[in-house]
C-alpha cells in the first residue's frame, strides 16, 4: 500500500485544528479546569485516536472502503467496518491517551464525573471525526462518478455528431460522382479510388474519439483531392501544418466539416472557383487551426455562439463538436464578410507532451 504522506499530513493537521476546536467548546462548557488543561486532553486523546483511524483503515479490505484517488484506490471504510474502526479509534485514545495527558498536567485523580464527562466528549468527537472523513470520502466518490458520467456523456455526443456528419459528406460526393460518371468515365474512375481511400481512413478514425493533427490533414487531402477531380481548375488548395504539431490530439472530422461548406457554400457559387487554405500553428499553450477562403462569403461574425439560422451545417457541428470536447477551454470565431471569402478559427488547448 503506498501512502500519499502529504495527503496523511493535510488529514493530521485536520485532526489537529479539530483537536482545538473541541478544546473550545469544552471550555465552554466546562470553564473551571482552563483552555490549555483540556487541550492537552483532547490532543492525548484525538491524535491516538486518529492514528488509529487513519493506519487502521489499511488494514479493511478495499472491497469494504470507498474508492480513493488521493490515496491508491483505499479510503474509507463503510458500514459495520467503519463503525467498527470507529469504535476501535474512540477506545485506544480514550484508554492510552487519558493516562497521559493526567501525567502531563500532573492529575492523576480526576473525579468520576469528570471521566465520565471526558469519556462522552471522546465518543462524540471521534464519531464526528471519523464521520467528517466518511462523508468526504463518499463526496469525492460522487463527484468523481459524475466526472466520469459526464465524460462519457460527451463522448457520446461527439459519437452522434460524428455520424451526422459522415452522411453528410457521403452524400455530396456520391451525388457528384453520378454526374460525372456520364460527363467524364475516367475521371469518375479516379474519384472512386480517391473516396475508397478517404473512407477507408474514416472507417479508421471512427472508432476514435480522437486521433493525430497528421491524421486529419491527411483525410483532407484526400477530401481535397476528391474535389479537385469534380471541379478542375476551378479549385486550389494548400494546407500547411508544421511537423512538431502533427501528433497533437483532436477530434477526428473537425476540419472536414468547414472545408466542405467553404467549397460548397463559398466556391462553387463563384464561376471562376477560388482557393482553400487550412493551416495549422502553435500561439503560447493554445492550438490554432485555421480555414480560409476566398468564395462569395456571406454577412457573418461569431466568437462566442453558435449559427442557428439552419443553412450552416459545416459550421453549427463544429461549434458544438468543440464546445463537446473541451467546454469553455475551446473557441470557434468565424468571420465573413459577403464578397470576400471567409475565415474560421478554432482555437483549442495544446495537449500535454
Amino acid at each position: 500500500m503506498r501512502i500519499d504522506w502529504l495527503q496523511l499530513l493535510l488529514r493530521g493537521t485536520q485532526a489537529l485544528v479539530f483537536c482545538a476546536v473541541v478544546s473550545v467548546l469544552n471550555t465552554l462548557i466546562w470553564p473551571k479546569p482552563g483552555y490549555l488543561f483540556l487541550l492537552v486532553y483532547a490532543l492525548c486523546i484525538g491524535i491516538p485516536c486518529w492514528l488509529v483511524l487513519e493506519f487502521g483503515r489499511l488494514l479493511v479490505p478495499r472491497e469494504y472502503c470507498y474508492r480513493s484517488v488521493k490515496d491508491s484506490g483505499h479510503g474509507w471504510p463503510t458500514g459495520w467496518c467503519g463503525a467498527g474502526l470507529t469504535a476501535a479509534g474512540i477506545a485506544v485514545g480514550f484508554l492510552g491517551g487519558r493516562p497521559l495527558a493526567a501525567w502531563l498536567v500532573n492529575d492523576i485523580s480526576l473525579p468520576p464525573r469528570d471521566m465520565m464527562l471526558i469519556l462522552v466528549v471522546t465518543i462524540a468527537a471521534g464519531a464526528a471525526g471519523s464521520f467528517y472523513f466518511y462523508v468526504r470520502d463518499a463526496q469525492s466518490v460522487l463527484q468523481a462518478e459524475a466526472a466520469a458520467a459526464e465524460r462519457d456523456a460527451a463522448q457520446a455526443r461527439l459519437k452522434l455528431l460524428q455520424s451526422q456528419l459522415e452522411p453528410h459528406m457521403l452524400f455530396n460526393t456520391l451525388a457528384n460522382l453520378r454526374a460525372l460518371i456520364g460527363q467524364d468515365p475516367a475521371a469518375a474512375r479516379h474519384m472512386l479510388d480517391r473516396m475508397d481511400g478517404f473512407l477507408r481512413t474514416s472507417l479508421n478514425a471512427s472508432r476514435a474519439t480522437e486521433h493525430p493533427l497528421a491524421t486529419e490533414f491527411a483525410r483532407l487531402h484526400d477530401y481535397l483531392a476528391l474535389m479537385s477531380i469534380r471541379m478542375g481548375p476551378r479549385l486550389s488548395y494548400a494546407l500547411h501544418l508544421p511537423q512538431e504539431l502533427g501528433a497533437q490530439p483532436v477530434p477526428p472530422l473537425l476540419l472536414q466539416p468547414l472545408v466542405e461548406n467553404a467549397i460548397k457554400h463559398g466556391l462553387e457559387p463563384r464561376v471562376k472557383g477560388g482557393h482553400v487554405e487550412v493551416s495549422a500553428a502553435r500561439e503560447g499553450q493554445q492550438l490554432v487551426l485555421t480555414v480560409r477562403d476566398t468564395g462569395v462569403g456571406f454577412d457573418l461574425d461569431l466568437n462566442a455562439s453558435e449559427p442557428d439560422d439552419g443553412e450552416h451545417f459545416g459550421l453549427k457541428q463544429v461549434f458544438e463538436r468543440v464546445t463537446s470536447a473541451y467546454g469553455n477551454d475551446g473557441r470557434v470565431h468565424v468571420q465573413s464578410t459577403f464578397g470576400a471569402g471567409a475565415v474560421v478559427r478554432i482555437t483549442l488547448p495544446m495537449a500535454s507532451a
